[in-house]
């Protein structure tokens, strides 16, 4: 009896482990999502020469739309919002901005200057850009191309001199080429350029150097 016991427990453990298998083969894993990136367009200024003066502005902490802050591509339909399905960001959208506001500046030829958080004693303006938007919007319906929308609040102040504050709203809608997310994340790129390309010339207007 116990001999038979335990044969037909290992027959049954078999049973299991055939049918598990067979789940397994049933369910293949889904193919990865395709990944982007924006922040690659150049960012249009004014400016042809740097200009006698340069002024150094710390970049503080900010804050990035919630929902949209992460690696997936935000939609809003009316009052509904959803992610689009099977793509990605590299890395999540907040990242790619910070990204991007440096290469911008970095390559600007104006006399802004973005300084790090070491070189904060040195800074002659402090800046906080809040990313409020950051979003495709299909304001035609679900079958429509969709408008990416990029909306920042700059805020401007000096460490100097606490009677000085600037804030400025900077905004971009970019209609997308078609409803493909290619087409889509071209409109960010365009987007995030347009608003970066805003923000620059505001900053070489108001940061202006200290004597």
């Amino acid at each position: 009896m116990i001999k038979s016991n335990a044969l037909l427990r290992l027959t049954v453990a078999a049973i299991a482990a055939l049918a598990l298998g067979g789940c397994i083969s049933l369910f293949p894993k889904s193919d990865p999502a395709q990944l982007y990136r924006f922040g690659q367009t150049p960012v249009s200024t004014t400016a042809t020469a740097p200009p006698a003066g340069s002024v150094a502005v710390f970049r503080a902490g900010s804050v990035f739309q919630s929902e949209a802050s992460g690696d997936r591509l935000l939609a809003i339909t009316g009052d509904e919002a959803s992610y689009i399905a099977d793509s990605r960001w590299v890395a999540p959208a907040s990242v790619l901005w910070d990204q991007a506001v440096l290469t911008a500046f970095d390559a600007a030829p104006g006399r802004v200057r973005l300084v790090s958080r070491g070189e904060l004693a040195r800074a002659d303006y402090v800046l906080r850009l809040d990313v409020r938007s950051f979003e495709t919007r299909y304001e035609n319906g679900p079958d429509a191309a969709p408008t990416v929308l990029v909306r920042v609040r700059a805020a401007l102040t000096r460490p100097r001199d606490r009677a000085f504050a600037r804030e400025q709203i900077f905004e971009a809608r970019v209609p997308a080429a078609g409803n493909r997310v290619s087409a889509i994340v071209g409109g960010y790129d365009r987007a995030t350029a347009d608003v970066l390309g805003q923000l620059a010339r505001w900053l070489e207007a108001e940061a202006t150097p200290l004597a």
